[in-house]
């Protein structure tokens, strides 16, 4: 039983971060890993669409990426603070769950300054709690309208980029760390499986006669946090918001019922799918909140072939690829995948498991 945590370490070197996305979006590589025979084949993304034929499904997660890190400075002191916008918790009074870096020096009553480029002070927030298990909560003091305040936002706010990409956001992330079909606006990070897919690309799969299904989850930064104990049963993900719409719940369950491929994009869509699975094992329409853990061993009730990046040691996404792929396999891929120098995360190559 692949229930301890120690199970999913591995060795990867630095360099294999990767710390830019690919030139072209579909010219990233692809490694393909088939669970039937065990075979590992090494191709470039756009080569998937060899993998899907008419009526077969891909389910994509449509999140966008809100710009969630804010550089500003605590009053009196002047000190310079980081704060990472978490989730919304109350649209009217303009609370948010957040962190704040360096976490220490912020107090309740605090007020924070957020300036443009010309030291204009465009967004001020109070801090109105400090002992909630993501860091703090604090109200923005801003009169005007809903999209008023979101326009200062996308002003003053930076692309969320991971703590393990070693650098500044830069312009290219703007577009690069969001998918092209993002649309609904709400996640601190990226469904990275997703940012492998060109709209040409897209436009090929749907000529060839492949089905799209989409869903909405909210990444947070739960799907990244580490995981503190050794037995898997006892880690408690933190709960993010998705939505599985009726339309997609019937293009899927239609593949389903012909045997057809069924593919989810990213560890986010399979999160999704795993949550809203009817008693006779067939996807229904959901919307709430998902704090599923999927870890070996695990019956997968929906897709039956996925996309994903290649993950943190220990994290619990590699860890949900092994309950998928099976644990062997998927640890020789990843043996294979460092030896061959694939890039690793948000900006790196992905892997096909049919």
């Amino acid at each position: 039983m692949r229930t301890k945590l120690s199970n999913f370490g591995f060795d990867l070197p630095k360099k294999l971060i990767a710390q830019y996305p690919a030139d072209q979006r579909d010219e990233s590589r692809l490694m393909v890993v088939h669970r039937d025979s065990g075979k590992i084949e090494h191709k470039i993304f756009k080569d998937i669409i060899d993998y899907f034929d008419e009526d077969d499904v891909m389910i994509f997660n449509n999140t966008k990426v809100f710009p969630a890190r804010l550089y500003g400075r605590k009053e009196k002191t002047g000190a310079k603070i980081e704060v990472f916008l978490l989730r919304e918790l109350n649209n009217e009074a303009r609370l948010w769950d957040v962190l704040v870096d360096p976490a220490r020096k912020i107090r309740v009553g605090n007020k924070l300054y957020f300036s443009d480029e010309h030291d204009n002070d465009v967004l001020v927030a109070e801090v109105v709690d400090n002992t909630t298990s993501r860091g703090r909560t604090i109200r923005f003091l801003f009169e005007g309208t809903d999209d008023e305040f979101l326009n200062e936002l996308n002003y003053l706010g930076n692309t969320p980029l991971p703590k393990y990409i070693s650098r500044p956001s830069e312009d290219i992330d703007k577009e690069r760390y969001q998918t092209v079909y993002a649309k609904e606006i709400g996640a601190v990070a990226a469904p990275t499986a997703g940012l492998h897919f060109s709209k040409e690309l897209l436009k090929r799969m749907e000529i060839k006669g492949v089905e799209f299904a989409e869903l909405t989850l909210h990444i947070g930064l739960g799907t990244f946090r580490s995981i503190d104990v050794e037995d898997l049963s006892k880690h408690k993900m933190d709960a993010e918001y998705f939505s599985i719409p009726q339309r997609s719940v019937d293009v899927v369950n239609k593949a389903k019922e012909n045997k057809h491929k069924i593919c989810a994009v990213g560890t986010t869509s399979m999160r999704s799918i795993e949550s809203a699975v009817s008693a006779e094992g067939y996807l229904k329409q959901a919307t709430g909140w998902t704090n599923k853990f999927i870890y070996p061993p695990y019956d997968f009730h929906i897709a039956n072939s996925m996309v994903t990046n290649f993950h943190l040691p220990k994290s619990s996404l590699i860890i949900m690829i092994c309950a998928f792929g099976g644990y062997d396999l998927i640890m020789e891929a990843y043996n294979e995948a460092v030896k061959n120098e694939y890039r690793f995360f948000s900006y790196g190559d992905a892997m096909l498991i049919l």
